[in-house]
């Protein structure tokens, strides 16, 4: 004979949606951080080129920073800063992320490049 109180029925379905909780939140997150590392590379990538870019226009004798501002556009960024010191130019990128739950970030990077030097004796 059972004591009255002591009845489980429904404890497992009680889990059962506890845990499909922690499994849309933790899904949720993980979204969010891969939405965050891939718009990092985007903007670093896109710097990189972006100075590249630059560098090269400079050389023609074209605006560096103009050609810069272009490839990062066209990179899906946002040129924030470019600085040209003699041959080498330096840029700063400004990439957005999707909207998260906690709104839109804005990720910045920064990229360089220039003639190579030679280091040797």
């Amino acid at each position: 004979m059972r004591r009255p109180g002591t009845d489980e029925r429904g404890a497992g379905t009680v889990l059962a949606v506890a845990m499909m909780g922690v499994l849309v939140t933790v899904t949720v997150a993980a979204a969010g951080v891969v939405g965050v590392v891939a718009t990092h590379r985007t903007a670093q990538s896109a710097a990189d080129l972006a100075a590249l870019a630059g560098a090269a226009a400079l050389q023609d004798g074209g605006d560096a920073c103009a050609q810069a501002a272009d490839v990062a556009g066209r990179n899906r960024a946002q040129l924030s800063g470019c600085q040209v010191e003699g041959w080498n130019v330096s840029v700063v990128v400004t990439a957005h992320t999707s909207p998260l739950p906690g709104g839109v970030l804005d990720l910045e990077a920064r990229g360089r490049a220039g003639p190579a030097v030679d280091g040797g004796p």
